[in-house]
């Protein structure tokens, strides 16, 4: 169970860092920053709604970024949980694919 443990911990670290989630916003909104323009990402900005404290920022990337690794990691390390809880359960039981 301890490999379990750990493998659902680098996943979660790697979906939050990676995926759409902290590194995806955080390149999308300085993308906009350097990009510039009268008005700057006004569908990005709907964010701080969910995101307190985001703003099509370069701070605002970096709150975002935080925002999004955490929510990233807790859904990628649920998912691994109940995947290896399940598989687990399915192996004390005998059942084979």
């Amino acid at each position: 169970m301890a490999t379990n443990d750990k493998s659902a911990l680098a996943r979660g670290v790697v979906t939050g860092t990676v995926a759409v989630a902290g590194l995806g916003i955080f390149i999308a909104t300085n993308w906009l920053v350097i990009k510039g323009g009268r008005v700057v990402g006004p569908h990005l900005a709907l964010l701080g709604h969910f995101f307190i404290g985001y703003r099509v920022t370069f701070v605002g990337s970096l709150i975002g970024f935080v925002y999004a690794f955490v929510l990233g990691f807790v859904v990628a390390y649920g998912v691994s949980e109940m995947y290896n809880w399940l598989a687990d359960a399915r192996d004390r039981h005998g059942q084979t694919r």
